[in-house]
């Protein structure tokens, strides 16, 4: 999925599991030391949000700082990046595109020397005048040194979001009803209730679907899927493949 220069630099970072949930004190001076008495989640959330900050006012020494010499980041994109590649991809933002990101949760849980953090990554971007939001669930592991916690491995997920759905006259929609068969044990059922779809699987409650697109269908709360629909020479719909990301199952229309 495409990402913006923002959010591409941003997949690539730190984040929580759940552990000692914590309320974050507000983000301090990057590079600033850990006030006196300043817990380990406070401490993290603030190295966090400095790593965030630096990648808006492209200032890579502050992931130089942060970042452990064996550090391993896999990206969005699952590449896996070491720390030269990560300090060296930092840089101002090109002309035409603003932002920020921003923590909306955070926890973390110690384990001794070790501790694993997790969180949201917000994203707010213009993009050469167009708004932008993108979030990105993010796990971090940090060490502690002699002098600072430093982060040795990071893993980011882009949280998906349903696409907008479009609206298509009742007639158009009764192309898709019908039921459609992938194995003898295995049928699912679309019908039109109103001015709307649901489909029925084997087995399984009944779902709202909804139109991305003409012949391109979603059930809404699984944005990795697809209904992507065959016609024939005649224009009459004779199926639909299952897609999720790249891969199909195809099901055929029952007769």
């Amino acid at each position: 999925m495409r990402r913006p220069y923002l959010a591409f630099v941003a997949a690539w970072f730190i984040a929580f599991p759940a552990a000692i949930s914590i309320a974050a004190p507000a983000p301090q001076t990057p590079g600033a030391p850990a006030p006196a008495g300043d817990d380990v989640a406070a401490t993290l959330r603030r190295q966090t949000q400095e790593l965030l900050d630096a990648i808006t006012n492209g200032t890579p020494a502050v992931w130089d700082h942060y970042f452990d010499a064996g550090a391993v980041v896999t990206a969005e994109d699952g590449s896996v990046n070491d720390k030269a590649k990560m300090v060296g991809d930092i840089h101002p933002l090109p002309a035409g595109v603003s932002g920020e990101l921003a923590i909306v949760e955070f926890a973390a849980k110690l384990h001794g020397d070790v501790a694993v953090a997790n969180y949201v990554a917000d994203e707010r971007e213009t993009y050469h005048g167009h708004a932008l939001h993108c979030q990105y669930r993010m796990t971090d592991t940090w060490v502690k040194s002699a002098d600072r916690w430093r982060l040795i491995a990071s893993q980011v997920l882009a949280l998906r979001t349903d696409p907008p759905a479009m609206t298509l006259p009742p007639q158009r929609l009764d192309d898709y009803v019908g039921k459609y068969s992938l194995a003898p044990d295995l049928v699912y059922e679309i019908r039109r209730k109103g001015d709307a779809l649901e489909r029925q699987r084997s087995g399984r409650d009944a779902e709202p679907l909804l139109v991305e697109a003409p012949d391109v269908l979603f059930v809404p709360g699984k944005p990795r899927y697809r209904m992507v629909f065959r016609r024939d020479a005649g224009g009459r719909v004779t199926g639909f493949a299952e897609r999720r990301e790249a891969w199909d199952l195809d099901w055929q229309r029952v007769p």
